[in-house]
């Protein structure tokens, strides 16, 4: 509970500013300035999702020398302190350009946070739990980013409501992001028992922690090998991830025009109903394992996206939104993100060794989700504004999971009967 607390609540840190993106633009950039314009092009779109894998680098091989707790709680005291710092923030009115540079240099340490968190969570919860049940434990610490966008939704929702549109435009909207204050002290009190890993304790009293976990994870011939087949697993993943659900609320707002609380509805009603998916296929992947578990999530999605989306479209006309059927929608959407990502924690834990565990399993899930799956948003909507198809806009969610199936097929191993706990001892 403590982990996955934690993990909503970085989640929730980094999504708010994606929620409210539209507002952070005005308020800290200024269009005709030309630096201004390009850092906020980067900042609300990409630079929180490249630099992760830096995080998970640097957070990585802490985690790796120093400890899965340690690290684990830097990484959260990070997260929650950048983002509490983003409501602090004059505008570009108040401070000009300097505005706009504090918001980007926040927004990457939020990034850098993220980058390092996941996988410390999932090498701390997967180090905990028996061999037989990792699937189904693991698969609730995975509905921490689904229920941090939530939070997210409900925090903005809860906020514009009370105040109203106008004074949330002018000031409220900072709250959301000073919430994130009082949240850092609940899990800090959530973690501050934590003891550390059983499985991380064992090797540092044998003594055969990795010196360089940089180096053994990739430079390493074996373990490189293992490294480029999770990012290719994880890949396909992500991108699942953010079709399904974030793009989801993208594709209400700029193509379906649904205004911001009507979508938010829709989107956090479907997140919840298909949360559950998650530690359903968690559990199931423990039963008949996690590899035709992610392969058929992605074999869903690659199938059905279009005619989805394009169901999703005809129900949420302006004036006539089918609030029922929309909702319904994203709960089968957010269900393939319970396939491929209910599973892929289980899965990487036990694809690699103790001593470089939060090393390897960080790195292929920052590159995977962070790069491959961060920037549906982006290419989705660039592509749905310049040609005005859906059918182009789906172009990279549906060949992602497609390509990824195919080389999963051949190249991915099924990891449910390997004992981490053999492993170490």
């Amino acid at each position: 509970m403590a982990a996955a607390g934690g993990n909503v609540i970085e989640w929730y840190d980094f999504y708010i500013f994606g929620s409210l993106a539209t507002i952070l633009s005005v308020k800290f950039f200024e269009k005709s300035h030309p630096v201004a314009a390009l850092l906020s092009t980067i900042a609300l779109f990409t630079a929180g999702f490249l630099v992760r894998p830096i995080g998970a680098f640097v957070f990585g091989w802490l985690g790796d020398r120093v400890g899965r707790k340690y690290t684990f709680i830097m990484t959260l005291v990070g997260m929650a302190l950048g983002t509490g710092a983003i409501g602090l923030i004059p505008t570009f009115e108040q401070i000009g350009l300097s505005a706009a540079i504090i918001l980007f240099c926040l927004r990457m340490l939020q990034g850098l946070c993220l980058g390092g968190s996941y996988g410390g969570a999932i090498t701390y919860v997967a180090e905990h739990v028996s061999d037989e049940r990792r699937g189904y434990y693991t698969g609730w610490l995975q509905t921490s980013p689904t229920l941090g966008i939530v939070l997210s939704l409900i925090v903005i929702i809860a906020t514009r409501s009370y105040f109203g549109e106008a004074v949330f435009n002018a000031w409220a909207w900072r709250i959301p992001f000073l919430f994130s204050f009082l949240l850092v002290l609940v899990t800090l009190y959530m973690r501050s028992n934590f003891e550390e890993s059983p499985v991380y304790a064992e090797i540092k009293a044998k003594g055969i922690t990795s010196k360089n976990p940089w180096r053994d994870a990739f430079l390493n011939p074996q373990n490189l090998k293992y490294v480029v087949i999770a990012t290719i697993v994880v890949l396909g993943e992500g991108v699942v991830w953010y079709s399904s659900q974030f793009w989801a609320l993208f594709y209400l707002q700029t193509v379906s025009k649904v205004d911001t609380l009507t979508s938010s509805f829709i989107v956090g009603i479907g997140l919840v109903i298909g949360t559950p998916s998650l530690v359903l296929f968690g559990w199931l992947s423990d039963i008949i394992g996690r590899k035709p578990v992610i392969l058929g999530g992605f074999l869903l999605a690659a199938l059905t996206y279009y005619p989805l989306y394009s169901w999703l479209g005809s129900v949420t006309q302006p004036g006539a939104v089918n609030m029922p059927i929309a909702v319904l929608i994203v709960a089968i959407l957010v269900c393939y993100v319970g396939m491929v990502y209910g599973p892929i924690g289980a899965f990487l834990a036990e694809f690699f060794p103790g001593r470089i565990r939060y090393t390897a399993v960080s790195m292929p899930y920052m590159i995977g989700n962070g790069w491959g799956g961060g920037l549906v948003p982006f290419i989705t909507t660039a592509a749905y504004q310049s040609t005005g198809s859906l059918a182009y806009a789906l172009i990279y969610p549906i060949a992602v999971p497609a390509v990824c199936l195919v080389l999963s097929l051949f190249l991915m191993p099924e990891t449910r009967k390997m004992s981490i706990w053999a492993h170490e001892g």
